[in-house]
């Protein structure tokens, strides 16, 4: 794919971000001024791995020409590791290339929330549920986000009912948008007697978080309903009516929080997931691609709409919406995300990038 049109374009833009920088009226609107600074670095950062991968890739031909005439095993010993090094920085490279080349998404600076619930496979799909909750809370440790829990409900045999939780912090966002969808899991259960493999389905639903100024909620159009709050096996975990239970009458949305004790914090936690759940109905609508209900995003939690499957007996984990896979499963699901998402995104990039050299040309 070629892609120099779209990089002759960044670096005219470039130059004319730096230009209105460095105009003597540059600092009199201070959100134009920080938005021209944000574009400015993304714009840098850009240009300079842009270069620096064809700098690479020039190296490599020399030596890959060294290479084909040197007769001297030592040196063409070590020319082949430089080779293989270079070969991986490429790789590297061009991954990141195809993350920052296209300008960030409108929720890229937004808070996230992040829904996991089982779908198809009873208690393993809820086990596989809790596995996915804490891979995602390790990556998020590692990336230095807080992680707020707004509601969980646990099995008998210590699986996810449903939780949603809430990452504050750099990139939430950008880095989890492709992660909503039905993950598919293939392995022999702990509650399995006969060593058999089982294939269970978590649907994923990845929220940005809205602003109280993003969604203004009428509170005519409301229904709230409190009820005692209850553990695994249905018993009741408090002697109060705490949890709170909102339903949106306009769109049928429906949120739900018992995680806290107190019937105000549980309010206040389901009207944030009222507010992104709307937000997200609202940009669904605007964009006309997708329907308007959660649906549109996890389906029915079918293994036919399966977006990612993590096959234990193979240790391998299989992108199916772009053909990946990673054969590292112990560490992806420890947290070990980075990769994975690096991939995921340059192979989303470059379906969008293809979209744009086509309307360019």
């Amino acid at each position: 794919m070629d892609i120099a049109p779209i990089v002759k374009r960044m670096r005219a833009t470039f130059a004319e971000v730096e230009q209105r920088l460095s105009a003597p009226d540059a600092f009199s609107d201070r959100q134009s001024y920080e938005k021209l600074t944000r574009e400015h670095q993304r714009l840098s950062e850009f240009l300079v791995t842009y270069d620096l991968l064809w700098s690479k890739r020039r190296q490599m031909e020399d030596n890959q020409a060294l290479l084909a005439s040197e007769s001297d095993p030592e040196f063409a010993e070590l020319l082949q590791a430089d080779v293989e090094q270079l070969e991986e920085d490429i790789r590297r490279l061009d991954a990141k290339v195809m993350t920052l080349i296209l300008p960030p998404d409108a929720n890229d600076s937004r808070n996230t929330i992040v829904e996991v619930r089982p779908a198809a496979g009873g208690d393993e799909a809820a086990l596989f549920a809790g596995d996915l909750f804490r891979m995602y809370t390790r990556f998020a440790e590692r990336q230095g986000w807080k992680v707020e829990v707004l509601s969980q409900t646990e099995t008998d045999l210590r699986g996810i009912k449903e939780v949603s939780f809430s990452l504050v912090g750099t990139d939430t966002w950008r880095l989890l948008k492709l992660e909503s969808g039905v993950h598919r899991v293939q392995r022999v259960p702990t509650t399995e007697a006969s060593g058999r493999i089982h294939t269970s389905t978590v649907t994923v639903a990845v929220l940005a978080e809205a602003r109280d100024v993003d969604i203004q909620v009428n509170a005519d159009d409301l229904v709230i309903d409190v009820y005692r709050a209850s553990g695994a096996g249905g018993q009741h975990v408090n002697t109060t009516d705490s949890a709170v239970r909102i339903t949106h009458k306009p769109t049928g949305v429906v949120v739900a929080s018992q995680q806290e004790r107190s019937q105000f914090r549980n309010r206040e936690i389901a009207m944030r997931m009222l507010r992104s759940k709307l937000l997200e109905h609202k940009q669904l609508e605007e964009q006309a691609k997708y329907d308007a209900t959660r649906k549109a995003q996890v389906g029915t939690g079918d293994r036919s709409e399966r977006i990612r499957t993590y096959n234990f007996p193979q240790n391998r984990v299989t992108d199916h919406r772009y053909a990946l896979s990673w054969f590292n499963l112990p560490e992806l699901m420890d947290g070990g995300l980075d990769a994975l998402f690096t991939d995921l995104h340059a192979a989303a990039n470059r379906e969008r990038l293809e979209a744009e050299i086509a309307a360019l040309s």
